[in-house]
Parts: C-alpha cells; structure tokens; sequence
C-alpha cells in the first residue's frame, strides 16, 4: 500500500475539517454563544495538522483501488470522530456515543437523531448539524479533487471518487476527472445557492433557509425544529420537495442539460424510472389519506412531501406517517430499498441497480425461451458489461446480509418488529426516520450504545455503498499497513515530530 499518499489525503481530510469547524465558531460568534469556544478548540489543532501535513507531499501519488477505498473509509471515520467532539465538550450531547451517532448520521446525511428537542441546542451546534450533510453530501473526498493537485493521474483520482461516489459506475462528464468534480460541485452549490433564496422569497428567515437548503442539497433532513418542516407554510413546503426531488436525481442529467446534450439526459433511463416511481407513489398515497386530509390539495402536498423525502432519502417530515394507512407505510418503506439515483446526494439502494437488475432477470428469461439467443443487457442504449452486472448482483447481496444480522442485533432490543426493521433499513438507506417507535416523531435515543454501535456502521455502510467500510475490517489490509515498509514509515515520521 502507497502508505505516504494514505497519510497525506488523511491529513488533508483533518485540515479541512478544522477548516469547517471554524464556521459554527463564526455563527456562535454572530449569536453571542459561548459555545464557539468548544469548535475552536477542535478546529485549531486540525487547522495545524493540515498545514504540517502539507509540507510532506509523497514522492508518489499514484494508488490503486485498494488504497482509494481504504482511504475514503478510513476517512469518514475520521470525520464522524472528530466532528462528534464539539458537541461533546460542549455538553449539549454529554455521552459520547450519543454525540458520535449524531456525527454520523449529518455526514452520512441520515439525519436519524438521537436529540428529544432539538431546539434546546446552540446556534451553533444546530448549523454545524447541517453543515454536516452538505460536507457528506456530495463527499468530502470528492470535495478533495476539487481542491488539491494529486500528480498521480485520473486513475489514482478515480480510484478515490469510485469509492466515495454513490452507484454501480462512475464516469467522467469530461475529460480531466479533477474538472468532472469542480462541475459537480458547481452544479450542487448552484441549486443549493437557488433553494436558499427561493425560501427567502417564501417567508424564511435566514438562519432557517440556510439550514433547511444545505441539508435539503445534501438530502440529510436534520431539521432545526422538532416537528421539521412542518411548521413552515405550504409554498415552503412545497420548495423543499421539489428541490428533494431535484438532488435525488443523477447529477449527469443537469451536466447533459446545461452543456445542450438534452438527447442523452432524456435518454437516461434511471432517471425516467426514478420520475415514474415518484409519480406514482404520490398519486397512491394522495388517493389513499384522502379522507383524513383536508382536501385534495392537502393530500397531496403531505403525499409529494413524504414521497420525495423518503425516496431521496432526505427525511423531513410534515407529517407522521407512521399514522397513516397500511399501503401509504408500504409504499414508503418500498421507497426506502429503491432510494434516490446513482450519481446524486440520495441513499438507497439507488433506481440504476433495479433497473440493472430488472434486465438481468429479463435476459435470464429470455436464454430460457431461446437457449441459443445471444442478447446484450443495455443501459441508456449502451452495452453493460459483465462485471457491472456482477458487482450489481454481490451488491444486492452484501446489503441483505448486513441488513438481516443487523435486524438480528437490534433484536436483542426486544422491540417490535416493524421498529427494529425500519430502523436498519432507515439508516442504511441513510433515510432518517423509520416507523413505530423510531417514526418522525420520534428519535433513536432509547437505544442501547451496542444497537447506536450497530446504526453508526450501517449508515457509514449505506453511505459509502459498502465496500469502502467492509475493507476496513479486511485483516490483510491491516497487514500491509503495518508492514515493514509500513513500520518504517511510521518510525520516520516520529523522528520528523519529535524535530
């Protein structure tokens, strides 16, 4: 393993986060909270190890896969950790546990909450919560490409942005794969930036539109008041879902928009799917709460709301829907599995792999009615190749054994089943909020620190798609980390520290 790269994207990793961190310092500032002082005391250190660690760039850049997964699952680890000791130390979170599954859960853009009244907290603590979804929304490694030169070329740089990025591919929109994450994070601050004045125009104040936008982009769905959205009129309401809707979808689609490929966006055919799938769930929940709705109108704002908050994996809330009838419940725990697009801020399983999926199964079929047929699975008009359709099959796989020993763990809980079901797949789908107990009226508090242990894995599993989390586990990456060249390495860098 190319140690010396490990430990600089690391490095760069904590730097940065001291970097954010100094922004909760800024808002505490602005609001007279003494609280600032909790974020200044974890951002400096940071701020200094960041610098220190620039001054030691690697002789050799290039990696490869194994060291890209390892790197982007041992730093969102490193992320949750540190970013969980401001609301520590500052005892607005007083166990740790408690603190880190909150950390988790922004990065990861869960926003599954441990907190009975969230609006007991700190200005501060309350934008840091958001801030943390917009961070892991889009994610920080691909935040990293954007900002730092790596010399090793486009293949070590997408072998950091293939273990970070949600879905079964990733490509470049151009040609330089460091320009293909600038333009992503263009097209994200962009919307973000739109939502945040549209919720202005419609009666936020802007402590609220700030939030409410950066966790939207990032569809983390921490909300800075206990019933949500809830409390904001219809027009915000409104907003808010259609720009849910807009984050879960792939982010080629806007690129092929504005640089007038419109044939190849509406030739997507995740993206067609994922609008059909949206469609039709609002249309069966509308119909289906109709009569305890006041009207037409209001059931469909609740129904469009919940819809394309569960299937982008946002998580807001208007309602408890953990009320409503059978089928709407059915309907949005289905929604859960599916989840957003690849290519977005959404979680799920992602739209792309049913459909993948889906023509594997039909193919299947197919070579059974004609055995000597030889057909090619397609994708927006271009062939699949097997090992796509492999990674897609173990995919589908790895998250049913996780989900199950999961459930198995939480059940030692002795919960009720739809409790302990919902909360797996709601964290691993990093949705937020499940049904029964852990519904959007509640939270995950009551919770023992072993089953907050289990969620905290299941969604960085979520959000990492798995993989990049599992090798942290792997005895032999461990091995060649602390192999002898490994050994050497970490011996020449205490002689460094200790001049």
């Amino acid at each position: 393993m190319n140690h010396s790269v490990i430990r600089f994207i690391l490095g760069y990793v904590v730097g940065f986060l001291g970097l954010f961190l100094m922004l909760p310092v800024l808002v505490a500032l602005i609001y007279h909270e003494a609280v600032w002082f909790d974020y200044a005391i974890i951002a400096f250190p940071c701020l200094i190890l960041g610098i220190i660690n620039s001054y030691f760039r690697p002789n050799k850049f290039s990696f490869y896969l194994k060291e890209g997964f390892f790197c982007t699952g041992a730093s969102w680890v490193v992320l949750s950790v540190v970013g969980a000791l401001p609301l520590y130390i500052s005892g607005e979170i007083p166990h740790y546990v408690d603190a880190l599954f909150e950390s988790v859960s922004g990065f990861t853009t869960t926003g599954a909450s441990i907190l009975n009244n969230v609006e007991l907290l700190s200005h501060a603590s309350l934008f840091w919560r958001s801030f943390t979804h917009l961070v892991g929304g889009m994610g920080v490694l691909v935040f990293l490409l954007t900002v730092i030169p790596l010399a090793g070329g486009d293949g070590s740089q997408f072998n950091l942005m293939k273990a970070e990025s949600p879905g079964p591919s990733v490509g470049k929109l151009v040609p330089k794969l460091k320009n293909t994450a600038q333009m992503l994070y263009l097209i994200y601050l962009g919307l973000c930036a739109l939502e945040f004045i549209l919720l202005l125009i419609a009666g936020m104040n802007p402590f609220e539109a700030i939030n409410t936008a950066i966790a939207t982009a990032g569809t983390g769905g921490f909300g800075i008041y206990a019933d949500s959205i809830a409390s904001f009129n219809v027009a915000c309401q409104w907003i808010v879902a259609i720009f849910m809707f807009i984050f879960g979808v792939n982010f080629n689609f806007y690129y092929y928009m504005l640089f007038h490929h419109a044939r190849d966006a509406f030739r997507m055919e995740e993206v067609r799917m994922y609008s059909f799938l949206t469609a039709i769930s609002i249309g069966i929940i509308t119909f289906n709460i109709l009569g305890s709705s006041a009207g037409i109108f209001d059931a469909l704002t609740k129904a469009a709301f919940q819809v394309t908050s569960i299937q982008s994996s946002t998580g807001f809330s208007t309602a408890d829907f953990a009320l409503w009838p059978q089928t709407s419940r059915c309907v949005l725990v289905l929604l859960m599995f599916i989840g957003a697009c690849a290519g977005s801020t959404g979680g799920g399983i992602k739209v792309s792999r049913f459909v993948l999926m889906g023509k594997a199964v039909h193919k299947e079929l197919i070579s059974y009615i004609h055995p000597r047929s030889v057909r090619k699975t397609r994708m927006d008009g271009k062939p699949v190749n097997h090992d796509t359709i492999r990674s897609n099959n173990v995919f589908f796989g790895t998250f049913m054994l996780i989900f199950f020993v999961s459930a198995f763990l939480l059940s030692f809980e002795d919960l009720d089943f739809s409790t302990v079901f919902t909360a797996v797949i709601a964290t691993m789908s990093n949705i937020g909020p499940g049904l029964s107990l852990v519904g959007p009226s509640s939270n995950f508090g009551f919770f023992s620190d072993f089953s907050k242990i289990v969620l905290i894995f299941d969604m960085l599993a979520g959000r990492l798609e798995l993989f990049p989390i599992l090798m942290l586990f792997h005895p032999q990456i461990w091995n060649d980390l602390f192999s002898k060249r490994g050994s050497k390495e970490l011996k020449n860098a205490g002689k460094i520290l200790k001049q």
